[in-house]
């Protein structure tokens, strides 16, 4: 479901289940020793994901080791993202040389919890989002648009090593012609954007899809 959502150059690994989870890392238990059981095997299965992504392109597993902000640290050479919720869990990994950022999120295909849109949106965005409801009333473009805040973040962080709030970026959905439950997403930075390649980005874009009861969006940077 995530590969599809990215380019030829990205491995992307996903589970719909902790069924053969690959023991951690000593210094990666450590990180979750004292966590409770569910987080402990989510922290394990998307981590078992990206060392399989790892291995697809040809670097030896390691360690994927939360840094001060929480966001893994890849190792060197490597651009990375994952996520995980209730069912899923994914890693997509590429070679830096390839992509600048990328970001990935999956989330459960259902409304958002009372209140969330309006602490997470733009009234522009809300607006958008009741005009699709009318058009695809059965897609909950609520979470679609929280998915895409989460990829764009996800992308956004390792280029510039600073928090980017829910209202410092404008997202636009689209539906691809001919399939109602896939299209592009396209994000407006509404803070000075990261420099790649020595020039300054004022937007990220990206894809989104609706499949087996979850949606899923994904984010590329490439280099300028």
């Amino acid at each position: 479901m995530i590969e599809e959502l990215l380019p030829d150059t990205v491995v992307a690994v996903e589970t719909y289940g902790d069924d053969g989870i690959a023991p951690l890392y000593p210094e990666e238990a450590a990180v979750v020793a004292r966590a409770a059981d569910k987080r402990r095997r989510e922290f394990a299965a998307v981590r078992s994901c990206a060392r399989r992504a790892m291995e697809k392109l040809g670097v030896p597993p390691q360690p994927v080791l939360p840094g001060a902000s929480g966001a893994p640290q890849w190792p060197a050479g490597l651009a990375g993202s994952m996520t995980h919720c209730d069912g899923y869990r994914a890693a997509a990994l590429v070679r830096a040389a390839d992509l600048a950022s990328l970001g990935i999120d999956a989330e459960p295909h259902e409304p958002l919890p009372d209140g969330v849109l309006a602490y997470t949106s733009l009234p522009t965005e809300a607006d958008r989002l009741r005009r699709l409801g009318e058009e695809r009333p059965d897609v909950h473009w609520d979470r679609l648009l929280f998915s895409a805040k989460e990829s764009v973040y996800k992308a956004w962080f390792p280029l510039t090593g600073k928090w980017l709030d829910f209202t410092e970026a404008d997202i636009e959905l689209s539906v691809h012609p001919g399939d109602r439950l896939a299209g592009s997403l396209s994000a407006e930075l509404l803070v000075p954007g990261p420099t790649v390649g020595g020039r300054r980005l004022d937007r990220f874009e990206g894809r989104w899809t609706v499949r087996r009861g979850l949606v899923a969006t994904a984010v590329v940077v490439p280099h300028t």
